[in-house]
């Protein structure tokens, strides 16, 4: 069985917090995304930003079955008409460029997309909605969703629920009407794409999944499965749906 080829765009080394002025321009992309698509049975390769280059990022996103839109630094409100909020982290313009172009692409084409964290938020804006620059100043009643590493917490850490909606196909991967999740974010959908349904959601009412009904395989979350892959059987089945969907797009079925 021909096993499809997921591409994971990377994101620029300097956009990351207290990397030595003196290091090459590098791409980068935590392994773990690689790992859980390859153990689900996908062949993934790692995508350079090639922003200015079009005519090359169409010639790599023709040869794949599937993209999956990794987590990693905030998404430039430049994208969605807005200016910087003061609480803006940092960001990486030639990745956004990128993935928003790869991922209308795949929305264009019907090419299985799945975006996790950061790549929910791009999914959402690339089709027109909006985000929350900050949860925390700008979300009235919003808990705590930014666990980050940095701060000391595992990326492991289940930070809170998420309530999953009857008929999805989160709710289908996870059987239960709610689970734990991490959370590694602050910034967070703000308005949701017309193309787009919300499938899961935090206790304070912040989006945590989407998808689209009219698309071959088009979800996103707003938590990070890949830490989960490798123990929990639900998570699996969620990232071997997109993988099967992708296998589906190789075939053309």
């Amino acid at each position: 069985m021909k096993r499809p080829l997921i591409g994971i765009p990377t994101q620029t080394l300097q956009a990351i917090d207290d990397i030595p002025a003196g290091l090459p321009h590098s791409w980068v992309m935590n392994s773990r995304y690689s790992l859980a698509a390859a153990a689900m049975g996908a062949v993934p390769v790692m995508l350079p930003l090639f922003a200015d280059d079009p005519e090359t990022l169409r010639a790599l996103y023709d040869r794949l079955d599937g993209l999956l839109l990794a987590g990693g630094v905030d998404v430039d409100p430049a994208a969605f008409g807005e200016a910087p909020h003061p609480r803006l982290g940092r960001t990486d313009p030639p990745r956004d460029a990128v993935e928003l172009q790869l991922a209308r692409w795949a929305v264009e084409d019907g090419k299985p997309l799945f975006g996790l964290c950061r790549g929910l938020q791009v999914v959402n804006v690339a089709l027109g909605g909006s985000l929350w620059q900050d949860i925390e100043a700008q979300v009235n009643g919003a808990i705590k969703h930014d666990y980050f590493p940095t701060a000391g917490y595992a990326r492991d850490y289940l930070a809170h629920d998420a309530v999953l909606a009857g008929g999805s196909r989160l709710h289908a991967a996870f059987g239960a009407p709610s689970i734990r999740v991490n959370s590694m974010h602050h910034q967070a959908i703000k308005v949701l794409a017309p193309a787009l349904h919300a499938t899961a959601h935090a206790p304070d009412g912040v989006i945590e999944g989407v998808e689209s009904d009219t698309h071959r395989f088009l979800v996103g979350v707003q938590w990070h499965p890949e830490m989960f892959e490798p123990s929990d059987p639900r998570t699996q089945r969620l990232f071997r749906s997109f993988v099967d969907a992708a296998r589906r797009a190789a075939g053309g079925a």
